[in-house]
């Protein structure tokens, strides 16, 4: 009983739980910021932001297609989904060719529509902060040009705690 209570536990943490992303990478080279969303429900809409953009965004994506009226200038031709086809529910940008200005947190949301629902909402499934090195330095996970990245998974802890609780 606890196995099978703290393995319903992971599997709602795992399809509902927040992630957070650090990256670090050199400038003038890309970046794919993760996100992945539930692949049993379909993608409706895909929104990347950075709050210091104000009401403009990053990269704007409904219908099969770019949707360039408020994108911020500083991103026009340079973002891209890692896989337009959104297959298992694979939402990450490719922001090519960074500089020090890319630097920040990205917000990365999703609007799905579930069974019995007709209106689909932009839902928050992830934010990464992305750290610029000048070309030729090393950072905190940055070794010899190549791109570091942890990710922190918060829930992870809950679950811990949880599995703890149930005795596994």
């Amino acid at each position: 009983m606890a196995t099978s209570a703290s393995l319903c536990c992971f599997m709602f943490l795992g399809v509902f739980g927040f992630v957070s992303a650090d990256q670090e990478v050199i400038s003038g080279q890309n970046a794919t910021l993760p996100c992945r969303a539930n692949n049993k429900i379909p993608i409706i809409a895909v929104k990347w932001s950075r709050a210091d953009l104000g009401e403009k965004y990053v990269l704007f994506y409904r219908d099969d297609q770019f949707v360039p009226v408020n994108q911020h200038p500083s991103f026009k031709n340079r973002v891209d989904l890692q896989d337009r086809q959104m297959k298992d529910g694979d939402v990450s940008l490719i922001l090519s060719n960074v500089t020090i200005n890319d630097a920040g947190t990205y917000e990365c949301q999703v609007a799905q529509r579930e069974p019995n629902q007709e209106i689909a909402n932009l839902k928050i499934i992830n934010t990464s902060k992305l750290s610029i090195v000048p070309p030729g330095q090393t950072g905190g996970q940055v070794k010899d040009g190549s791109v570091g990245l942890k990710v922190g998974v918060p829930v992870f802890g809950l679950l811990f705690v949880v599995a703890v609780g149930f005795g596994v």
